[in-house]
């Protein structure tokens, strides 16, 4: 540590929330999947070699995200877990937006710890998917930055209509989300 600077250390609470959606666990995956495709990283990449600008990135993360979401990994942990003999299914999700992202980055580059969101759906004892993520607004929120916040807030509700496009309503699991 020959900067001369101090370490600092933060404690934050956030509130995870898990949602039994009712819906088989194959079914909800496959809508997930659909409402926040994988990222094609393609586009982006053209844009930046041929000197395209920041509204030519805009316009190529909405098409690839219809509802303002994309997956940048999924992580399926079934086949690996089954060996130890585990029979819930599990995938985990990086999810964003590149645009949503860069709002929070401009104010303070640590909002990348939380950006892309972590989602995970894992199967219940009835074959049913039951979607759990830190709500985002608590995430953002812990820097401190009032439009960083906003922009958490703003990614709760991108959450409630993305799950709501794949048949769930968690306008309640998110609901209080001002601070």
């Amino acid at each position: 540590m020959g900067s001369g600077r101090m370490t600092s250390q933060y404690s934050h609470t956030v509130t995870r929330i898990d949602i039994p959606t009712g819906i088989a666990y194959d079914d909800f995956v496959a809508a997930f999947e659909k409402a926040a495709p994988a990222f094609d990283p393609g586009p982006v990449e053209r844009i930046v070699e041929t000197g395209g600008s920041w509204d030519d990135v805009r316009a190529a993360v909405a098409a690839n995200a219809p509802h303002d979401m994309v997956r940048y990994a999924r992580i399926n942990t079934t086949p690996l877990f089954g060996t130890a003999g585990h029979t819930t299914r599990s995938v985990e999700y990086l999810t964003g937006n590149h645009i949503i992202a860069e709002r929070m980055f401009r104010h303070d580059p640590r909002a990348l710890l939380y950006a892309p969101l972590r989602m995970l759906v894992f199967s219940d004892g009835d074959g049913n998917a039951v979607f759990t993520m830190h709500r985002p607004s608590d995430e953002f929120g812990s820097l401190g930055i009032p439009e960083v916040t906003a922009v958490g807030e703003d990614l709760d509700r991108i959450v409630v209509d993305l799950l709501r496009v794949c048949g769930v309503d968690a306008s309640e699991a998110f609901a209080g989300t001002s601070r």
